[in-house]
């Protein structure tokens, strides 16, 4: 399946349907006054939030999205039917963009979690409606009101726990691989990953965290250079980030700070979130390279340095047990704050 993290979709609610002017006209009846009925209410546009899907590719082909209509009055006082809603379902994560992208409208981050975007028109009154003790005969219907129409911007940011980073042919996707079920494309060439990828990481059987592997930054990623930045979106609900840096690669400070830099343009938060630095390829490092490497590294970054081969597998497991700490941590907080909402509540 293609993954695709952006779309542009137009949508509209359905028009009321129109009141009419109608009369009782029965046999015996002399005096049947209006029985004009009301129109039916159009159709809402409403998006939910479903979790069997994990890309936004469906909207490539499918971008126009209209309700029906409301039913019209009839006589005898009957109502138009009301039209049914338009139910979009769209990934876990997606954010609703007004068509400037930059004003969110909504963000469906739960499953099951709706909104109404579009509400349809309500139906117009029925010469019923306006009878009066004074205007027995009332000849005035209105007609329905018209729905809403916009054009949005869907963007998808998927949710994880915890995040990886690091420069193209960092480790990411060989770690991600050897920690989870997931299988990236690994090759010995830059930019090898070129869109988001989720693995589960299950310590326990009570300890599991969903990690993120995004395609790799280059100093000027948000200038646009390499794949851009615009993947970064995808871990900037994670509690953590995982800082992969080649340790074989030579100037480790260099690539630290590449990263960080790019991470500071982008802005979001990602700069501020909990960062654990590991220096990996640790086996294609000699002991005195090894050494030396982590000490400037962990004078530049100012907090301690893990150290790790995914090929090998050496140090991985201390490094999956600070990130699930990490994980757990928030997921403390955030049930903490829930709790303390629904008290306020």
């Amino acid at each position: 399946m293609k993954f695709l993290d952006q779309a542009k979709i137009y949508v509209r609610s359905g028009d009321g349907g129109d009141g009419v002017t109608a009369f009782r006209r029965e046999k015996y009846i002399e005096f049947g006054g209006p029985d004009g009925g009301n129109g039916g209410r159009g159709g809402d546009i409403i998006f939910e939030a479903v979790p069997n899907l994990n890309t936004l590719i469906d909207f490539r082909y499918t971008q126009h999205f209209r309700a029906r209509k409301g039913g019209n009055g009839a006589g005898s006082d009957r109502t138009g039917a009301a039209a049914s809603d338009v139910v979009i379902q769209v990934p876990i994560g997606t954010q609703i963009m007004d068509d400037d992208r930059e004003t969110m409208l909504a963000d469906l981050d739960a499953a099951g979690k709706r909104i109404v975007l579009c509400r349809g028109g309500d139906g117009g009154r029925g010469n019923a409606h306006y009878k009066t003790s004074t205007n027995r005969a009332p000849r005035r219907s209105d007609k329905g009101w018209p729905g809403e129409e916009r054009w949005v911007w869907l963007r998808l940011k998927l949710i994880a726990d915890a995040g990886l980073v690091g420069l193209p042919n960092a480790g990411k996707s060989t770690f991600l691989s050897v920690v989870s079920a997931a299988r990236p494309k690994i090759a010995d060439y830059p930019f090898t990953t070129l869109h988001p990828q989720l693995g589960v990481v299950r310590l326990s059987m009570t300890e599991e965290f969903v990690l993120a592997d995004i395609p790799g930054l280059i100093e000027g990623a948000h200038e646009g250079h390499g794949l851009g930045d615009r993947f970064l979106g995808h871990v900037e609900r994670c509690a953590v980030l995982l800082h992969l840096i080649d340790g074989a690669a030579g100037d480790v400070v260099e690539a630290w700070r590449t990263i960080r830099n790019e991470l500071v343009e982008y802005g979001g938060g990602l700069a501020d979130k909990p960062e654990i630095v590991v220096l990996n390829k640790a086996d294609a490092m000699t002991p005195q390279q090894l050494s030396a490497r982590k000490r400037a590294l962990a004078k530049a970054s100012g907090s301690p340095v893990m150290v790790m081969s995914g090929v090998s597998r050496q140090g991985v497991p201390e490094v999956l047990r600070a990130l699930y700490e990490r994980v757990a941590e928030a997921r403390t907080k955030r049930a903490e704050a829930a709790a303390d909402t629904d008290v306020a509540s």
